[in-house]
């Protein structure tokens, strides 16, 4: 029989459907695929599934019952579904024909069945994954509220968000992408707030998608839906690891994409003011949450242009850098002062990464002994100035207040980008490299060809509104869906 054959349907004889699992299987081979041969009074049976996989109680009790002697004194089994029915009281079992099927089960954790006589298996979902614990994501920790987050088993998530919404409508619609790792893929949605057109493009794509495993999980499927060209750094859609994040753009009308094996969730439709929110505001009174969001917004041109203006100016207008008194020790050479920027952006980043990957015992120590040493050392060889790292510590600063680690990137790169043409260039190079940054932005592609500046265009008032100051719970409750435009089918 052909590997790839996925039409091919079970024999009745017990002997050739065995034969065809030994070749379609590395059983023998492989240690984690368990078999046994079994009698169920005087008919042969054959069992299949993977260790690890199975919750090895329920199966005992499951084959206890089988085998037990008032079960089996009728020798024969006559119709194997009204005996699945009689015999096995286990809730999730379900009857196969088709190899294809009960191949995708064995090899996703259930377990199978196989009778003599019938050219059906039964598949026994007794399945159970290994999984760690629900913690609150490294990412997104917040002073107040819950401290759960998502998880690499998909069940576990979709018990987590539905724990929260416990409405009716809410659906899970599973899809398998992947043509060797056959991943699972749940599509979440509420069926009376969700854009209908934008739920069937999704569905679409994710059906027909051509790749062989999402290698990545969820990003690898984010890239996927969304071919993204080099120039377009900007995240295209929102990943987030908390389950009240989640829930609460689906209550307004939002898609989520949960991945099997990743503990990131995704949301659709995405807009650019979406990696701009944070759960905390909702956690503080209105009036403080507004400030801090506030805050936030100011920290994304702080980020993108304070090092290049301050570069502009310092290196090619030095009359209005002393006017301003932007630097203490006089005029520096404009070559050394670009230097010096590049220099301490390297730094800084090197603090950033190294301080990101190391253990949270030494990452904060690590982060103040490097910046109070290495910046005093690299001020004394003269591998940077005062008012050099000042500046690149307050736009390090501002960084870090972005919320969402995608975007904040996103912006680094663009503002190194600002930098080298302005440093090269002068005025220049500063207003065509904000032109080709804002160009970028305006270009960034969306799922379904959403506004990605939505709800500035198309502009809607109320939810911009609600987008840049946070409103008191009585006021913010998602009653409708918001147009967010038309859906572009391919």
């Amino acid at each position: 029989m052909d590997k790839n054959s996925k039409t091919s349907t079970l024999s009745t004889s017990l002997r050739e459907n065995i034969a065809t699992l030994k070749s379609l299987l590395p059983i023998g081979k492989s240690f984690d695929l368990i078999t046994r041969d079994l009698y169920l009074g005087e008919i042969r049976a054959y069992f299949l599934s993977i260790n690890g996989f199975c919750k090895t109680e329920i199966l005992q009790e499951i084959f206890s019952d089988l085998q037990y002697p008032l079960f089996t004194k009728d020798d024969t089994i006559e119709d194997i579904v009204r005996y699945a029915n009689a015999k096995i009281g286990y809730a999730q079992v379900t009857i196969s024909e088709s190899w294809d099927e009960i191949l995708q089960n064995v090899l996703s954790g259930p377990s199978a069945l196989f009778v003599e006589g019938f050219s059906k298996a039964l598949l026994i979902d007794a399945r159970s994954y290994p999984a760690r614990g629900i913690a609150e994501p490294d990412t997104e920790r917040i002073t107040k509220g819950a401290r759960d987050g998502f998880v690499e088993t998909m069940l576990f998530n979709t018990n987590l968000i539905r724990r929260r919404i416990r409405s009716t409508r809410l659906t899970f619609a599973i899809h398998k992408v992947g043509s060797e790792s056959q991943t699972d893929v749940a599509v979440a949605y509420l069926d009376d707030c969700v854009n209908h057109d934008l739920l069937d493009t999704l569905s679409h794509a994710l059906d027909n998608l051509n790749v062989t495993a999402l290698t990545m999980g969820s990003k690898s499927l984010e890239e996927l839906l969304i071919p993204k060209s080099w120039w377009h750094p900007l995240p295209s859609i929102l990943l987030t690891e908390r389950p009240d994040t989640a829930c609460s753009y689906l209550s307004e009308g939002h898609i989520l994409i949960i991945v099997d094996n990743s503990p990131s969730v995704l949301v659709l439709p995405c807009t650019v003011f979406q990696f701009t929110q944070c759960p905390e505001d909702y956690y503080k009174s209105p009036l403080v949450g507004s400030y801090f969001r506030l805050v936030r917004f100011l920290c994304i041109p702080v980020s993108l242009l304070l090092m290049p203006l301050f570069l502009l100016i310092t290196a090619y207008y030095p009359q209005l850098a002393e006017d301003w008194k932007l630097l203490s020790t006089g005029a520096i050479a404009a070559p050394r002062l670009v230097f010096y920027v590049f220099a301490v952006e390297f730094l800084l980043d090197l603090f950033r990464y190294s301080g990101s990957l190391s253990s949270s015992r030494f990452s904060g120590a690590l982060s103040i002994v490097g910046g109070l040493l290495i910046g005093d050392i690299a001020i004394s060889l003269n591998w940077a100035s005062t008012e050099v790292l000042f500046y690149g510590a307050i736009t390090l600063l501002a960084s870090l207040s972005i919320t969402n680690l995608e975007f904040s990137d996103a912006l680094r790169v663009y503002r190194v980008f600002l930098t080298l043409t302005t440093g090269f260039f002068g005025m220049p190079g500063f207003l065509i490299g904000l032109a080709l940054t804002l160009i970028s932005v305006a270009t960034t592609p969306t799922f379904g060809g959403m506004s990605y500046f939505w709800p500035l265009a198309p502009f809607n008032g109320t939810a911009l509104k609600s987008l840049l100051f946070r409103s008191p719970t009585s006021k913010a409750q998602p009653c409708r869906v918001w147009d967010r435009g038309r859906v572009h089918k391919k």
